[in-house]
């Protein structure tokens, strides 16, 4: 049975292809775009887990844009 990861991240309406392409290439499959809480958009990815857990690289990437969108420091 296929195991799935889930990722949400901001779509910044100027910069949506670089986004969508950024996660594309890290193994992430576009779900579903929906607006977000306050107006924004929001985009939905899923990949598989893989056995060794080698493709949870992005997921420090996506904490990293989190943050930033969160005001945090990077």
């Amino acid at each position: 049975m296929t195991t799935w990861e889930y990722l949400t991240t901001p779509l910044l309406i100027h910069n949506t292809a670089a986004i969508l392409n950024n996660w594309g290439k890290q193994g992430w499959e576009l779900v579903q775009v929906v607006q977000g809480p306050e107006g924004g958009l929001v985009a939905y990815f899923k990949r598989p887990v893989t056995a060794d857990g080698s493709n949870t690289a992005g997921l420090a990437a996506a904490e990293q844009a989190a943050r930033q969108f969160d005001g945090g420091v990077a």
